[in-house]
């Protein structure tokens, strides 16, 4: 079995597949300090709630853009699991070409994201990450990854509005019954859910033109089922993009290696 990880900087994916098929999957808070005896702790006792065992585990995946937990996560498949986890960087093979100017700026969620993209849709693809920022990345017809643009997260950027406006409560974030909001919960609601949406709309769009106006747009990360739908451009959605993407590159790495 593969255990899959993708470690962001709010919250951090954990999978485990069987072949190609998904069998356990959980979202956990990252905290940057946490130690490799508390991941495998976390992740042992999670299994074993779930009726799995940890020592079927036979390889592991690691994409992390919080340099603070790479260690520990490697420490811990190492050390409890009996396995050298393959971390994705730059210069992991991904199925796809990086045409960044400096590929060491690029985010490792971000390549795997473009592989799971382009496996999965095809290309010309765009990839819509809403996590803590949100990310946007282009793939082109040629299956080169070419670049793309990051934005404050939805969270953040609420929690920001909330921090500096003194009148101003925190707020759930969700969707408002109407774009007019009738309280200010629904205004701020309003702002946050709409105007998202429609920057996400006026960034791909920009995109598209870009690459020929045409490209598949896909949906990612936490905040993913609250905003795309609201989005005109974006046609997929799929949560589970970075952990798929995780599970294609390691079997990519498998296949290469010598017999």
């Amino acid at each position: 079995m593969l255990l899959a990880v993708d470690v962001g900087n709010t919250t951090t994916g954990v999978a485990v597949y069987e072949g190609e098929r998904l069998v356990h999957h959980w979202w956990l808070t990252t905290f940057r300090e946490r130690t490799a005896d508390e991941l495998a702790l976390t992740l042992s006792g999670l299994m074993h709630l779930d009726g799995a065992s940890p020592a079927r585990l036979t390889g592991a995946a690691i994409s992390s853009v919080v340099p603070s937990q790479t260690e520990p996560w490697r420490a811990a498949c190492r050390r409890f699991f009996g396995i050298e986890p393959l971390v994705i960087g730059p210069e992991t093979p991904a199925g796809v070409k990086i045409g960044y100017r400096f590929p060491e700026e690029l985010g490792a969620d971000r390549i795997v994201n473009a592989a799971a993209a382009v496996h999965l849709y095809g290309a010309p693809v765009v990839v819509v990450d809403f996590g803590t920022a949100t990310t946007f990345d282009v793939v082109d017809a040629r299956g080169e990854y070419v670049g793309g643009a990051i934005a404050p997260g939805v969270g953040i950027s609420a929690e920001a509005l909330f921090e500096r406006a003194a009148r101003l409560p925190r707020v759930e974030l969700s969707r408002p019954p109407s774009v007019i909001g009738r309280t200010t919960a629904e205004s701020i609601q309003s702002g946050i859910v709409f105007g998202f949406a429609g920057q996400v709309d006026g960034i791909v769009r920009r995109i598209l033109k870009s690459v020929g106006g045409k490209a598949r747009v896909v949906a990612t990360g936490g905040l993913a089922s609250l905003i795309a739908p609201e989005c005109e451009t974006v046609e997929e959605t799929n949560p589970l993009l970075t952990l798929e993407g995780l599970r294609l590159i390691f079997a990519r790495h498998q296949a290469s290696r010598p017999s």
